[in-house]
This record gives C-alpha cells, sequence and structure tokens, in this order.
C-alpha cells in the first residue's frame, strides 16, 4: 500500500483549524512571524495532540502585514538566526505539552526563495539540523531546499501542492499570476491523483513535469479548506493510499 503524508499548514487565522485536523497528519503551525502567538501555539499543540497529528514549525519572514508572503533582503545568517528563533519557540510549546517536535517547513516567500537559493537553503537546513538533527525538514520537491537538507543529514520530506498550480520548472506558479490557485475541488483532486498514480504533475503549459510527493500540503488559509481537506482525504483513502507523517507508523 502505497504511502503519503497529509499535512496542512494551521494557526494562521482561517477559524477553520479544528475542523482540519482530524483530516490531516502533519501540521505545520504559525511560529508568531507572519501569523499566530504563543497562545495559538499551545492550543493547537493540544489539537494537534489529540488527534495524533504530527507537529511541526512553519517559520517565516517576520513580516505580519504581508502575511509573510512579501520577499525580504536578509542576509543567510540573518535567516538562520530568524529560522532557530521560531523552531525554538515551537519547540518549547510542544515541550509544555508533553509532545515533541516532528518537522519544519517555511512558509510563504521564505519557502520559495529556499526553494531556488542555495544559500538561503542552506541556511535554513542548517538551523534545523542545530535545532534537532531528528526533525523532518519539509521543502518543494526536487529543490534547493530538499538538496540541502540531505546535504546537511536531515530526513527531508518533498512536498507536493493539492491546490497550487506549476510551471514547467517543477516550481510553484507565484501566487497573482492567472491560475496560480487552483480554485476547483475536481481540479485539485485531478492533480493529486496525478502525483499517486503517476509521479507527475501538469504544468500551467501543459508540460508533464515528474514530481516525487512524500507529502501533500493543502493550504489551510482558503474558505473552503476543511471541505477540501475532508473530499482529499477521502479521496485518498479511496485510493488505498495510507496516510501518515514521515516516520510515523500507521
Amino acid at each position: 500500500m502505497p504511502s503519503l503524508d497529509f499535512n496542512c499548514d494551521l494557526g494562521e487565522g482561517c477559524g477553520q483549524d479544528a475542523a482540519i485536523v482530524s483530516h490531516i497528519s502533519s501540521a505545520s503551525i504559525a511560529c508568531g512571524a507572519h501569523a499566530g502567538d504563543a497562545a495559538t501555539m499551545r492550543e493547537l499543540v493540544a489539537l494537534c495532540l489529540a488527534h495524533g497529528v504530527a507537529i511541526g514549525a512553519h517559520p517565516s519572514f517576520e513580516d505580519r502585514e504581508h502575511f509573510g508572503r512579501r520577499e525580504l533582503a536578509l542576509a543567510p545568517a540573518e535567516i538562520h538566526a530568524l529560522v532557530a528563533r521560531q523552531i525554538t519557540l515551537m519547540a518549547n510549546a510542544c515541550v509544555e505539552a508533553g509532545a515533541r517536535l516532528h518537522h519544519v517547513k517555511p512558509h510563504g516567500a521564505l519557502y520559495n526563495l529556499a526553494a531556488r537559493d542555495r544559500d538561503v537553503a542552506a541556511a535554513i537546513a542548517e538551523a534545523v539540523r542545530e535545532s534537532d538533527p531528528a526533525l523532518v525538514l519539509y521543502g518543494l520537491a526536487n529543490s534547493e531546499l530538499t538538496t540541502a537538507g540531505e546535504a546537511a543529514g536531515l530526513r527531508v520530506a518533498h512536498e507536493a501542492f493539492a491546490e497550487r498550480a506549476y510551471d514547467a520548472d517543477g516550481r510553484l506558479a507565484p501566487r497573482g499570476t492567472p491560475g496560480a490557485v487552483i480554485e476547483s475541488f475536481d481540479n485539485a483532486l485531478a492533480q493529486v491523483r496525478g502525483f499517486v498514480r503517476d509521479g507527475v504533475v501538469v504544468a500551467r503549459d501543459g508540460t508533464r513535469v515528474p514530481i516525487r510527493a512524500d507529502t501533500l500540503c493543502l493550504h489551510g488559509d482558503r474558505s473552503d479548506a476543511a471541505e477540501f481537506a475532508r473530499g482529499l482525504r477521502a479521496a485518498l483513502e479511496a485510493e488505498s493510499v495510507s496516510i501518515r507523517a514521515p516516520g510515523r507508523d500507521a
């Protein structure tokens, strides 16, 4: 039976976290930089524990005004420091609850920058390794971030996206460009089936791009996220896919 992690970004103020969490196997929780705060981190750690969901840190640029989706000009050393700080905050929330931090997944502009910039990717990977070498690093499939994580000796999860369109280079289509966000559940499901059945994604120009999908992401800030989560989970199980976080038993 094939296995796949199903992850969602939580703690971003969508109001649907409790409805989403029962359908996923891992959650990446905002650490206060682009969204969330100490209270939401504690609440979501407890919610994940109650549902057996693996807990991750979701560090970002410190830019709440733009929800972490604006690229900031920081040196790799500064990026290392901001990621390390946010991992520590999330790890401490886990310790307080008797839980263990499972993974780290950058957010928004930081995620996309790390996917293409080798130095930024290395800075993030080193921050993760120095925080805890047992952490899993989530990154865009076949990107500089997953390459840097592997070079640092980390376990990595190559990530594919259910409701974001791709370009022919295997990167996500930039937000704000036509078709970058997949609004239709049926179209998102068709893309997910391409990951699972064929190991490919069809880019916006029609190119079939090979893709490794260890973990499937659904963005938790969309208005219909809970509905998407429920439908995607049911569809994956109907395909006999075992849903579990990396390193966890079914």
